[in-house]
């Protein structure tokens, strides 16, 4: 069983009423509703909730964190990024979405600023498979298509991806690298694009299912799922005693 956690401010779907036609249940449920199988446990968490839903024990018992983030990122509080890295840094996979590259979570672990190109665009978004033998890109066509989505573009200032999964096009001329895989300590991170709170996007069965196959690749090694601290300093040395010479 694979544990997962599905993170969203939950903010966008409370102000605005187009956002809440597209999401009534909030990102955070369709994503839960799509990825949802037999061998998921998922559970939701939100920024509002106390220690935005990511308690100590919400995190020792998470396999895989889902992050959905936008206007909020400002408002998650220091000390729970700081234990959501550290339990990636443990093992635990986290897969950020969408404007996850802006959040304190994904640039702590990145180590950059994580800015990028970005346009006001209501335009199709084309993203092609460029490593189709990656499990994230199993049961994907070479290439999917939204209809509407907004603009990422290059340059993205983010470490160089250990895989680039997808690379994303745009009407406009722009490519973005889309679908990228990094690992921190023991834990997996796998940064997926698309998700715009004003398009169905979460709705979309190609999405849904690179998701579902993210949170598989992302989750620890049955022998981790028990690591639950960080290993402390390698213990000293006993000097060697200098050997005479004969």
């Amino acid at each position: 069983m694979i544990r997962v956690t599905i993170w969203n401010e939950y903010s966008h779907e409370l102000r605005k009423e187009k956002v809440a036609a597209i999401y009534p249940k909030g990102i955070h449920g369709a994503i839960a509703e799509g990825i949802g199988c037999d061998d998921y446990a998922i559970r939701t968490a939100t920024l509002a909730e106390p220690e935005h839903g990511l308690t100590d024990d919400v995190l020792r018992e998470t396999d895989v964190l889902v992050w959905w983030g936008h206007r909020a990122h400002d408002e998650v509080d220091d000390a729970v990024v700081d234990k959501v890295c550290a339990r990636v840094l443990d093992g635990m996979g986290f897969i950020a979405l969408h404007s996850t590259h802006y959040s304190k979570v994904f640039r702590k672990l990145m180590g950059t600023t994580c800015s990028l190109l970005w346009r006001v665009a209501d335009e199709k978004e084309r993203l092609w498979v460029v490593n189709p033998s990656h499990p994230i890109a199993q049961g994907v066509d070479r290439f999917f298509e939204l209809e509407q989505e907004e603009m990422y573009g290059e340059f993205f200032d983010i470490p160089e991806p250990e895989e680039l999964v997808f690379l994303s096009w745009f009407q406009g001329g722009e490519v973005f690298r889309s679908g990228c895989t990094f690992k921190r300590g023991r834990g997996k991170i796998f940064y997926f694009r698309p998700g715009h709170e004003t398009y169905p996007t979460f709705h979309h069965p190609t999405v849904l299912r690179v998701i579902s196959n993210g949170v598989r690749w992302a989750a620890p090694e049955p022998e981790l799922k028990e690591f639950t601290e960080r290993p402390g300093p390698a213990p000293a040395l006993e000097p060697v005693p200098n050997e005479k010479k004969a």
